[in-house]
């Protein structure tokens, strides 16, 4: 072997050396996304702006998030996914289809603590003492799901048509505990509006930094959430 294959080699051997430990998260912390409920298609079709053709918008959406997760933080990531799952059940009863069984699949597939919750306690129950605080900090905690400028709406047009039953506040946010957060951890709402107002609450409740769109998001892409208000942008 010549001595310019031979420093080559090393110096991509070197590269994959970097690549494995910078892929290899810590293990005192959670990687977790929130994924609200679709609304029932039978009260959106006939909408001049229907929300949820399909029941998976957020599913897949959170599911490319995970990919990336991995991507960045290495297969032994703890990715917790805290779900609604009654939208989950009235949606499949709408489509004869088993939702829960196919949200599941992902969480086989993907590797993942899969939590589901039915009402905003256990959300708030479960950043606050899902584990001991002190030990595992949260590291990113990220949100797929209505929204507008003050609250997730995890429930949207689920159980009443274009009203929510099921939400989380900003006035609401100092029952999530700072503690829970490591120091410079990524938090972003996914939804529309969240940082024209709610962006700011959470900050002020929680000491970290919430990114949330000026505007609506699209969830249409195959691959990223986008901005569909003109001049929309992130703020955090």
């Amino acid at each position: 072997m010549n001595r310019g294959l031979s420093l080559l080699l090393l110096a991509y051997l070197a590269l994959g050396s970097v690549r494995a430990r910078a892929v290899t998260a810590p293990p005192d912390r959670e990687y977790i996304v929130i994924t609200g409920g679709v609304s029932l298609y039978e009260w959106e079709k006939f909408k001049a702006q229907p929300h949820d053709h399909w029941w998976a918008n957020f599913v897949h959406a959170s599911r490319v998030r995970f990919d990336q997760l991995r991507a960045q933080y290495g297969p032994d990531a703890n990715i917790t996914w805290l779900i609604y799952k009654p939208a989950y059940v009235r949606r499949g009863k709408q489509e004869g289809r088993d939702l829960v069984a196919m949200v599941e699949s992902v969480r086989d597939a993907d590797h993942l603590n899969l939590v589901w919750f039915d009402k905003t306690a256990d959300l708030v129950d479960y950043l606050n003492f899902g584990h001991d605080r002190t030990q595992e900090k949260i590291a990113d905690l990220e949100y797929f799901g209505h929204s507008n400028k003050a609250c997730f709406m995890f429930d949207y047009s689920c159980e009443m048509d274009s009203a929510s039953k099921c939400w989380l506040h900003e006035t609401e946010l100092t029952r999530i505990k700072k503690v829970d957060f490591m120091r410079g951890a990524f938090v972003k709402s996914w939804g529309c509006h969240t940082g024209e107002e709610m962006s700011g609450y959470w900050h002020s409740a929680t000491g970290t930094r919430m990114w949330g769109a000026i505007g609506r998001t699209d969830y249409s892409n195959d691959q990223e959430v986008m901005l569909s208000t003109p001049g929309g942008h992130w703020v955090n």
